[in-house]
């Protein structure tokens, strides 16, 4: 994934953090609108992050995402038919490292973002619909619009995240081909101890920085 993607999908995840908070009482587009406006001053105002606090930003992010996305459908996703191979133990291994894997990368992203225009699609969903995607268009001087594209499913009376699309492209799906790589390699305990080898390089990266 380019720098340019990094940043846009960092973004898409921190803009998307607070959904679930405000689902039973918010239309998704509605609130998809609300909390990126909040968001964006938050980060805008924070010299920290924009200085490239990658600390801070992990603090940010695990703060405000890991209640409201749904990572074990995230890392079916990502696993793909892989996933059927996985005990119980694996599947919460896989769940947590892939975690911990968007955490930390879009966080180091996050510390790039400036002053992007985010523009708001209408929804087009169905009152009973209980899976929408709401689009959004992020510009930014000097290159061309960005799609970019939440996937929610409701979740008795709450709205998750289970995905985002920067360009057309899958966060999540975009991992399944190394995904797949690693299990025809070493099974899915490879794909585990893969996944910890790059979280543990992340983390250096965000020691370094302190």
């Amino acid at each position: 994934m380019t720098k340019t993607l990094s940043l846009l999908a960092a973004l898409a995840l921190s803009l998307g953090v607070q959904f679930a908070a405000f689902a039973n009482t918010i239309a998704p587009d509605a609130l998809v609108k609300g909390v990126t406006d909040d968001v964006i001053a938050i980060v805008r105002q924070d010299k920290a992050i924009q200085s490239g606090d990658t600390r801070k930003a992990v603090d940010l992010v695990e703060t405000k995402v890991l209640p409201y996305f749904d990572f074990a459908h995230m890392t079916r996703l990502a696993v793909g038919k892989d996933w059927r191979q996985a005990n119980p133990e694996q599947k919460a291994a896989l769940t947590h490292e892939f975690k911990t894997l968007l955490v930390r990368t879009y966080s180091n992203a996050l510390t790039q973002y400036r002053n992007q225009v985010i523009d708001f699609k209408p929804l087009k969903a169905k009152p009973e619909d209980t899976d929408v995607i709401v689009r959004t268009e992020v510009r930014q001087a000097g290159a061309k619009p960005v799609q970019i594209d939440y996937a929610l499913d409701k979740q008795g009376d709450s709205w998750k995240v289970y995905d985002v699309m920067v360009a057309g492209v899958s966060l999540v799906t975009n991992y399944r081909d190394s995904f797949g790589q690693e299990v025809r390699a070493g099974g899915i305990d490879g794909l585990i101890k893969s996944l910890k080898d790059k979280n543990k390089q992340l983390e250096t990266t965000v020691q370094a920085k302190k």
